[in-house]
């Protein structure tokens, strides 16, 4: 979303060039470009086909937030081992980046709500987090033979926010503005839930950022020591 996008090219100093929907810079000797994926499975792996059939990609990190659940709490940074589609059951495995070495369980799938069975399902099997893209995202990178791994932040708990926030964003995720001038008319009573929500968000992607902007520096660091 616009919101994990913006601390990201902060953190590492992207620009985007005008018209271009790609955002670019450098770290060192590697250069870097980064893309919106918008929200769900669908809309991630297009965006990732599009990204490695612009550019010569060796390694593809997913940056931004996620949902916690069971050990989880808001504000940890997960950097996932193994990441499975709930929808197909497939299961992707991250390759480290830097000095991090991923740890933990993560869930993707398109539907935003999860049931307190599932949940407790899930937990037990131990998942600590749910999105709604990285799956997709490293099913496209395994079929093209490029690495990944991901950064998630947890901006909120399983079971705690409502499931109908999801459409107070557009399918790229920009904000709805419409629906959520509804929302909040209808359901003022959640006025004070969506503004700590929000701040969540924020604090949760600006942690992701700067993860995985430490992790890359970590990289470039032991590239120039290996040169």
């Amino acid at each position: 979303m616009p919101s994990e996008m913006q601390p990201l090219a902060k953190a590492l100093s992207l620009r985007r060039a005008k018209g271009d929907a790609l955002y670019k810079g450098v770290a060192g000797r590697t250069a870097l470009v980064a893309a919106r994926t918008g929200i769900g499975t669908t809309r991630a792996a297009a965006a990732t086909a599009r990204l490695l059939d612009a550019a010569n990609v060796e390694h593809v990190m997913v940056v931004g937030i996620a949902g916690g659940m069971g050990p989880s709490v808001v504000g940890d940074v997960l950097f996932p081992e193994i990441v499975v589609d709930k929808s197909t059951g497939a299961e992707f495995h991250a390759t480290p980046l830097g000095g991090v070495q991923p740890r933990g369980k993560l869930v993707t799938h398109d539907d935003f709500d999860i049931g307190p069975d599932e949940q407790r399902a899930l937990v037990a099997d131990g998942f600590v987090a749910v999105d709604m893209e990285t799956a997709a995202i490293a099913a496209v990178c395994e079929q093209r033979a490029c690495a990944w791994s991901a950064v998630r932040a947890i901006s909120d708990l399983v079971g705690v926010t409502p499931g109908d926030v999801i459409t107070l964003a557009n399918p790229d995720g920009s904000p709805n503005v419409g629906a959520s001038l509804r929302y909040l008319v209808t359901k003022p009573w959640r006025i004070p839930k969506l503004v700590r929500l929000g701040w969540d968000a924020r604090t949760a992607a600006t942690s992701a950022a700067r993860a995985a902007a430490r992790a890359l520096d970590d990289d470039v660091g032991e590239a120039s020591t290996r040169c």
